[in-house]
């Protein structure tokens, strides 16, 4: 019978499954519970359903969280830095045109509808985080000056006063828009192309009227 050096082997041999490194594993964690949350809501991030979701042992989600309140925590605040980079990327549209108004509302509606950011702030508001939305705040404020100082025959309290309108719609379309439209057999996006609609009508009227 042959002789098999054993150590040699092994030693040539690749781990099974490398060790992440806690960073990974934490934004593997943190990725996971945000598609359920898109998904399914808030109350589907239970400890087990997220470890299981991520991959992982319960006791892995543990260790890099502490508790699933942690995990929730942390997600909360990934989404809102998300949201926050949505929205500043708005200042992006910089000529004086309706047309860029218009680019500029579309892209607020995206920002709040997407990856699930109508459910973050319900659950924040639901759960008494709602003081995690500074940061959107100040986004938001950034936003405003900035178009402020791009329209400046609009008086900036109009301009705020649009720019509320504006992300409490989105916020709205972005939570109940499906629902509502398949209760009234409407096609799944037309909550948000009517509102869009007459919000842009609006802004257009007050650009015509200075």
């Amino acid at each position: 019978m042959a002789f098999v050096d054993k150590n040699v082997n092994s030693n040539l041999r690749e781990p099974s499954r490398r060790r992440r490194l806690p960073e990974a594993a934490r934004e593997n964690i943190l990725g996971a519970a945000e598609a359920m949350l898109i998904s399914d809501g808030p109350q589907s991030l239970k400890l087990a359903d997220v470890a299981r979701a991520a991959g992982v042992s319960n006791a892995t989600v543990l260790h890099h969280f502490g508790s699933i309140t942690e995990v929730q925590t942390a997600l909360m605040e990934r989404m809102v830095r998300q949201l926050v980079d949505e929205v500043l990327m708005i200042n992006e549209h910089t000529a004086d045109s309706a047309q860029s108004a218009a680019e500029g509302v579309t892209a607020l509606f995206d920002a709040f509808e997407a990856k699930g950011a109508a459910r973050l702030a319900a659950w924040l508001e639901l759960t008494g985080e709602a003081r995690r939305l500074t940061l959107v705040r100040s986004a938001v404020r950034e936003v405003i000056d900035a178009r402020v100082g791009q329209y400046a025959r609009v008086p900036a309290e109009a301009l705020e006063d649009f720019m509320l309108a504006s992300i409490t719609m989105a916020l709205a379309a972005g939570l109940f828009g499906p629902t509502l439209a398949d209760l009234m057999g409407k096609p799944k996006g037309r909550t948000r192309e009517v509102v869009l609609s007459l919000l842009l009508a609006r802004l257009q009227q007050a650009i015509a009227a200075v």
